[in-house]
């Protein structure tokens, strides 16, 4: 079988400035047809995928992923987690080489470090899940679980759908959400997924028969 190029991905200059954390942002894959449904999307891009989570690091991580039902419960997830985790959007983790993976395609992918805890948090947040606070239900999490303050947190937004490609700014309420738990340092990279279809795939734009993006975030 011919081995599949590893995807374009980008790196969020304040996750690559923390010690110990390793991260990236797989973008779309160019040249694989995905105007399919989303079970066969992953099904088609799990190659690719694989292979660009080798060549950036994560080779030998288990990849545990939630299977995002537009909510705002969170998993605290070890090595041995089951994945797909059932009824989150939110995985939680203190545990080195346990690679956390969320799906977007339009939606906020949001990393979530405590560099002083050491411990991680990815979060899948749309308009429902920005509106039911998931962000602030990681922070919490990670607050009971971790003993997370909120001053200590690092908050890295993905690329995702924005004004003027859809109706409601819900990256900014989710910044919004954050400042407002007490996190200092939260960063937005400012990108709408639905500006860029030669870089990202938009569920809107696209009429849902569209790939995921893929985030990706582990402790090492």
């Amino acid at each position: 079988m011919t081995a599949l190029s590893p995807a374009p991905v980008e790196f969020f200059p304040a996750l690559s400035a923390l010690a110990d954390v390793r991260h990236t942002f797989i973008q779309r894959v160019p040249g694989l047809e995905l105007k399919v449904e989303r079970e066969e999307a992953l099904r088609r891009l799990a190659r690719v995928h694989e292979e660009t989570r080798a060549r950036h690091g994560f080779a030998g991580m288990p990849l545990i992923n939630a299977n995002q039902v537009h909510g705002r419960e969170v998993a605290v997830v070890k090595t041995d987690t089951a994945s797909p985790v059932e009824g989150v959007d939110a995985l939680i983790t203190n545990q080195p080489e346990v690679n956390l993976g969320i799906y977007v395609a339009d939606c906020c992918a949001i990393y979530f470090v405590d560099p002083l805890k050491q411990a991680i948090g990815l979060a899948h947040s749309g308009k429902k899940g920005t509106e039911l606070g998931i962000t602030t239900a990681v922070i919490e999490a990670m607050g009971r679980h971790f003993g997370s303050e909120p001053r200590d947190l690092v908050i890295q937004l993905s690329p995702c759908i924005r004004p003027p490609d859809y109706e409601v700014d819900f990256a900014a309420e989710i910044v919004r959400q954050a400042r407002a738990a007490g996190v200092q340092y939260v960063h937005d990279c400012g990108i709408s997924t639905a500006s860029d279809l030669s870089r990202y795939y938009s569920y809107r734009v696209e009429k849902g028969r569209t790939g995921r993006l893929l985030a990706l975030l582990a402790l090492t």
